[in-house]
């Protein structure tokens, strides 16, 4: 595991500004918004947000510091059983107020903050896939429960028209400056009005359905079209889909995080899929033809004379289409010869008289046996 300094490219007594303005550039320059299907640079995304949850918190810090990663594990990073999935990392990078504006270029700049409102909360939640689903793609709608703007205020949180007022603590400006004088001249601290909480503006008089908060429960149904090809971890967001913001504040978005149902029969490698196939030894031995089950309906394949257990056979683009771009994985069948448990006297008798056929033993004396099992078998 990689020391949190190392990982956020800071000194042991850098200061708490420099670890964030350290976690802040990582986290943009990997967030994977910016780096899509990239999977290093989405594990250097949750490095990034573990290291930062440690080194922000002065006691975790030093625990840190005094005993490596051990004095830390067990939940102290803020990461449950301390596994930070790509869930935890946005949410570590959404709760220092980066958004994702600021990813693409486009967060706040440096002027007035006046009338700010604020954005409802980002939701979360856990989509299920089958494997089929995942094989072609799907439109799935969900119900989710969220923050809505009050209908009575329609969301300004006011009784009236009226309702609204100058906040008198910012002037309507929404911030609060401080002027310090140092050595080095004059020092101007500007920071949110924790009046109006930056909106410029104070109710005198709330709705008494939402109490003036501008938004009370509901739900919605939203609709996440699904790539073929994803993987359990991969997400989408869907942008203004979450939590309506406080008086008509923007809304937050739904991050939906994929996972993939286990599959009574395939087996999922990358976008191949793995069958087995239980055949009987007069199947292997004579070939035959015999249908397999795929993720689009059954399918005819050809057993050859000699066929080897655990042959692994190829059926071309019967797999998983590839995420964002043309043409399918394949289906790989490997071969399992299925031996009876139950024989009757007759049966028993038939395969005596057929075990004395010398075809019917392995040239275990034959150098090249072994090679010739192996060429079968791969």
């Amino acid at each position: 595991m990689r020391d949190y300094y190392e990982i956020l490219n800071i000194d042991k007594n850098a200061s708490d500004d420099a670890i964030k303005k350290a976690y802040r550039k990582m986290a943009m320059q990997y967030h994977p918004d910016r780096n899509p299907n990239d999977k290093d640079a989405e594990q250097k995304f949750k490095e990034a947000a573990e290291a930062y949850e440690v080194l922000k918190d002065s006691g975790k810090r030093q625990r840190y510091d005094r005993f490596g990663h051990s004095g830390v594990k067990g939940g102290a990073s803020g990461f449950d059983g301390f596994e930070v999935d790509l869930g935890d990392a946005l949410r570590t990078f959404m709760s220092e107020g980066f958004g994702f504006g600021d990813i693409f270029g486009m967060g706040r700049g440096s002027g007035s903050r006046t009338n700010r409102k604020q954005k409802g909360a980002d939701l979360q939640l856990k989509l299920e896939l089958t494997l089929e689903e995942i094989a072609a793609g799907v439109q799935k709608k969900i119900k989710i429960k969220k923050s809505v703007a009050c209908g009575t205020c329609d969301g300004s949180g006011g009784a009236s028209a009226d309702a609204h007022m100058t906040c008198l603590q910012c002037q309507g400006s929404g911030e609060m400056r401080q002027v310090s004088q140092s050595l080095f001249g004059q020092f101007v601290n500007i920071s949110t009005c924790s009046r109006c909480n930056g909106s410029g503006k104070v109710l005198k008089d709330p709705c008494k359905t939402c109490t003036g908060k501008g938004v009370v429960s509901g739900e919605s149904v939203v609709t996440a079209d699904i790539p073929a090809g994803v993987n359990t971890g991969n997400y989408l967001v869907l942008r203004g889909e979450g939590n309506a913001g406080p008086n008509n504040g923007p809304k937050g978005d739904v991050i939906v995080v994929i996972e993939e149902i286990e599959h009574d029969h395939f087996e999922r490698h990358a976008d191949d899929i793995l069958y087995d196939l239980p055949l009987s030894f007069a199947q292997v031995a004579l070939g035959a033809e015999v249908e397999v089950p795929t993720l689009n309906g059954k399918a005819k394949l050809t057993i050859q004379p000699g066929t080897q257990t655990n042959k692994i056979l190829r059926m071309r683009n019967k797999g998983i289409q590839h995420m964002n771009q043309g043409g399918r994985g394949d289906q790989l069948v490997r071969v399992i010869v299925w031996t009876p448990t139950k024989l009757s006297s007759e049966e028993k008798e038939l395969l005596k008289e057929l075990d004395k056929s010398e075809q019917m033993k392995p040239p275990l004396d034959d150098p090249g046996f072994f090679k010739r099992v192996k060429e079968a078998i791969f």
